[in-house]
């Protein structure tokens, strides 16, 4: 009887209409990920870069964005690397070859960058860490590398040639991993490549853990990096420790109520051992839903973008389905991550470390809205809107008007302003809005005001009783 052969899957295909991945994505999942790499021609066909080169540049200059920018010395193959925030006059200045400017949580900043995300919903949400905006002149580079996570490389504007060593999926052949000592980024020693592209825009490369790799800029181009979390067990240890102290019984101590003679008062017996053994296991969570808990609120805690901050004065509940009643929705923070599970009781939600006991359906709509407006609030349940009001008081929803967002912001000259992404037009939470109960009222948006730190909106209510003496309009 011949031997049955199994054919080893491609590492390069051709995006289909409805198989961005060029097959099922169940099939990708069984046969790539965190297996073997995969250049997808053609997985964004079309493709237009939300964001510019000079965005990125603007972007680089804020406080709170997390930039770095790294230049190659070809003649000495030197590297160097340096932190933002930037100048805004520094950019101008730079060659045009052999350097690259890299911004993580670009999906934080960018409504256009974050809706890039829903194309990877063939992956648990909690999942994917950040969009990593990188530009580079013509030669730009980071060098040969690894990375310790799963990554999609979308190429979005320019040509980047991308070199890989494929061999461990290939061949069973583990590729050297040594570092070079002579350099401050974590470059490889060596690497010696098993495929050779240069991809366009719409192409995408996805590379598992560990697959060494190197990309090089054909001209100036910019590439969207979608990053997968993958805690170290260092960091999960540390974390579910902390957890563990935080909760730890002082009743639950080491004993010996059978302790016998020591043949060595010295020795630390293979009995003590057990003794030490036992007190650990004590106080372990082995309550599945305490375990649960810890890592909800483990993996939903952003460990790199900036915090969310509660406003000053949170709006009361009433205020906030008044709002919702005029047409005004609540929009989740960009930098709030949310994940839920089931619990043995009803589920858990999970909000950037924040944990919620809710009936099943109100974790399931929370978790996948990040634009909750008064149909969809009115399907939750008494501890579903319990939870949006905790959640609006921490900063983590904004009411805003998605009637007043002009889509021009005056052409190009406002998309970015002070290196800020225009964004959907919030309404400033620390001033509240008149609640009114007489049906006859009615509410208009009557001014938007672009400010430096946001879009005041301005709402008419229009009471139909002369006798009412209010103000033609309140600032919400």
């Amino acid at each position: 009887m011949a031997a049955r052969t199994t054919k080893t899957p491609v590492i390069e295909i051709q995006a289909r209409p409805g198989l961005p991945l060029g097959m099922p994505a169940a099939v990708f999942l069984r046969d790539y990920w965190q297996k073997r790499p995969l250049l997808i021609r053609g997985a964004f066909p079309d493709f237009e870069t939300p964001v510019q080169p000079e965005d990125l540049a603007g972007l680089a200059c804020e406080e709170t964005a997390l930039s770095r920018l790294i230049t190659h010395d070809r003649a000495t193959d030197g590297w160097s690397v340096r932190t933002g925030p930037f100048q805004e006059d520094e950019f101008p200045g730079m060659p045009d070859h052999d350097w690259t400017l890299l911004v993580q949580d670009v999906d934080k900043w960018d409504a256009d960058v974050r809706a890039l995300v829903n194309h990877f919903n063939f992956l648990p949400r909690w999942r994917m860490d950040d969009v990593m905006i990188s530009f580079a002149a013509t030669g730009g580079s980071v060098g040969a590398h690894v990375d310790q996570y799963d990554v999609f490389l979308l190429q979005a504007y320019g040509h980047r040639r991308w070199q890989i060593d494929a061999s461990e999926s290939t061949k069973g052949k583990r590729p050297p991993l040594d570092f070079r000592d002579d350099v401050e980024l974590k470059l490889l020693r060596r690497f010696k490549p098993t495929h050779d592209w240069v991809l366009e825009p719409g192409d995408m490369l996805y590379l598992p853990p560990n697959v060494p790799h190197n990309g090089v800029a054909e001209d100036p181009c910019l590439t969207f990096s979608f990053g997968m979390r993958a805690p170290a067990s260092a960091e999960l240890i540390s974390d579910y420790l902390d957890t563990l102290i935080e909760g730890a019984d002082e009743s639950i101590r080491y004993q010996d109520p059978d302790l016998k003679l020591p043949e060595d008062p010295n020795e630390i017996d293979v009995l003590a051992m057990n003794r030490v053994v036992e007190a650990l296991n004590a106080i372990r969570m082995n309550d599945p839903d305490k375990l649960g808990d810890w890592f909800g609120r483990f993996i939903t805690t952003y460990r790199a973008a900036g915090d969310v901050v509660a406003g000053a004065d949170p709006l009361p509940r009433e205020e906030i389905e008044a709002a919702l009643a005029t047409g005004l929705d609540l929009q989740r923070h960009p930098w709030a991550r949310m994940a839920w599970r089931r619990a043995k009781r009803g589920a858990s939600l999970y909000c950037s470390g924040l944990e919620f006991a809710l009936p099943v359906k109100d974790a399931q709509l929370l978790a996948a809205t990040e634009q909750l407006g008064g149909p969809l609030y009115l399907k939750l349940s008494a501890k579903g809107r319990d939870a949006v009001q905790a959640l609006v008081a921490g900063g983590y929803y904004q009411l805003f008007d998605p009637n007043a967002i002009d889509e021009d912001f005056d052409d190009e000259e406002d998309d970015v302003e002070d290196g800020h992404f225009a964004e959907d037009a919030v309404v400033d939470g620390t001033d509240s809005i008149e609640v009114m109960h007489d049906a006859t009222v009615e509410a208009d948006v009557h001014e938007v005001t672009i400010h430096e730190d946001g879009i005041e909106v301005i709402v008419d209510f229009d009471d139909t009783d002369d006798t009412d003496d209010q103000d033609d309009g309140k600032p919400v």
